[in-house]
């Protein structure tokens, strides 16, 4: 299938399900922006010089961690659900989602220390940055399902981990087109929350929350990318 079939098949879902998708994700993107802008106020308020971060900076880290893993969860769960033609209300999704949390929590953890890793490896030696960031996008990309191999096939975070990396492999190209949704969406978001910014918390709140949501449309185009492939790589199994 095409990347553009794909992406009209993940657009034509986020449509038509986006009431759903309200109800079951805003109130915890609400909950991980808040967490997120406080953070983020608070790096900007401490000393340049003499940082100080303390437990509740910590614990902050750690809930936010946790919304993330959980919001992640539900989504996915979701979309399998409805993919099997399920329609299960908001409630009975998260609570089928918690036990997926821990792993999920695991699971981002590593992957997330290893696609940051060139960067920060590579920015020891100056302008060799940028090809950090290049190795980490292509980490990305081959790590971008391992949200569904926890969810759906029910894997550990390490060998979600390792049939991630190995199932992105023929389709890495389509998979980073899909990730680079993510830039137009993040220039937009920052310029609308600048001005949000302006007028106050709870705008920029909403503001920041709503782009959230809309990037979710990134995680649909990711989840339909990997159905569509599992199929073919079932049948190829099927048929050696």
């Amino acid at each position: 299938m095409s990347l553009f079939a794909i992406l009209t098949e993940a657009f034509n879902f986020f449509r038509n399900h986006i009431r759903q998708l309200a109800i079951l994700t805003l109130p915890l993107l609400l909950i991980q922006v808040a967490i997120q802008l406080w953070l983020g106020n608070e790096m900007m308020q401490a000393d340049a010089e003499n940082p100080q971060f303390g437990a509740v900076h910590a614990a902050a880290m750690m809930v936010l961690l946790l919304v993330f893993s959980f919001l992640i969860a539900a989504l996915t769960l979701y979309l399998e659900l409805r993919s099997q033609g399920h329609d299960l209300a908001p409630g009975q999704i998260l609570k089928a989602s918690l036990p997926f949390v821990p792993p999920l929590l695991l699971a981002g953890v590593f992957s997330g220390l290893a696609i940051l890793a060139p960067v920060m490896i590579f920015a020891a030696f100056g302008p060799l940055w940028l090809i950090g960031l290049l190795v980490s996008l292509y980490l990305f990309s081959r790590l971008a399902y391992v949200n569904f191999m926890v969810v759906v096939e029910r894997l550990t975070p390490l060998e979600a981990i390792k049939s991630s990396f190995k199932f992105s492999g023929p389709i890495t190209i389509k998979t980073i087109a899909v990730l680079m949704l993510y830039v137009p969406l993040s220039l937009l978001a920052g310029m609308f929350s600048q001005v949000a910014m302006q007028v106050g918390f709870p705008l920029q709140l909403i503001v920041e929350a709503t782009f959230s949501f809309l990037g979710l449309f990134v995680n649909i185009a990711l989840f339909r990318l990997y159905m569509v492939n599992r199929k073919t790589a079932d049948a190829d199994i099927t048929e050696g």
